[in-house]
Parts: structure tokens; C-alpha cells; sequence
């Protein structure tokens, strides 16, 4: 399906409930490369990229992500792949 790069913000509780780990661990899982990291509107932001499939399934897992989180949105924006990541990460 070819290598495409995301940009999710996901608003709702998720902040404080273990949101950016769960995001870091699942897209490593799914072979994804890029980032994710608080804003200070209480959204968390998130750039990722890989196989189409595995980013289908991180958009999946976003719509509600771990226990403790309540998802109430998430804007999604499909960019081109750039490469510019090596692993996943938590950012500041």
C-alpha cells in the first residue's frame, strides 16, 4: 500500500493517563516511525509514519486509546512520507 506519514491531534482525557506511552508503544509495534508529545490545550499530537496499514491501525487504536483515556476527537491530516525518523519517541 505504500509509506505514508500522519498528523493526529486527539482531544478528550488524555493527558495524565498514560496516552503518550501507550501511543509510543503501539506504533512501535506497528513498524511506525515519529513522535508524540502534549500540548498545552490538553490535546496530544501525533506524527507518525510507515506502511499505510500500520498507520490505519494507530488511527484505530487512537479513537480510543489505552484504559484510563476518554478519546472525544481526532483530527487527522495524511501528509507524504518524508523518512526523517528513525524510531518513536516521546517528545517534549
Amino acid at each position: 500500500m505504500g509509506l505514508k506519514q500522519i498528523h493526529l491531534r486527539v482531544r478528550g482525557r488524555v493527558q495524565g493517563v498514560f496516552f503518550r506511552a501507550s501511543t509510543q508503544r503501539e506504533a512501535r509495534r506497528l513498524g511506525l516511525t515519529g513522535w508524540v508529545r502534549n500540548q498545552k490545550d490538553s490535546s496530544v499530537e501525533v506524527v507518525a509514519e510507515g506502511e499505510e496499514n500500520g498507520i490505519k491501525d494507530l488511527i484505530a487504536w487512537a479513537q480510543h486509546g489505552p484504559t484510563a483515556a476518554r478519546v472525544e476527537k481526532v483530527d487527522i491530516r495524511w501528509r507524504s512520507f518524508v523518512g526523517d525518523f528513525f524510531d518513536f519517541q516521546i517528545v517534549h
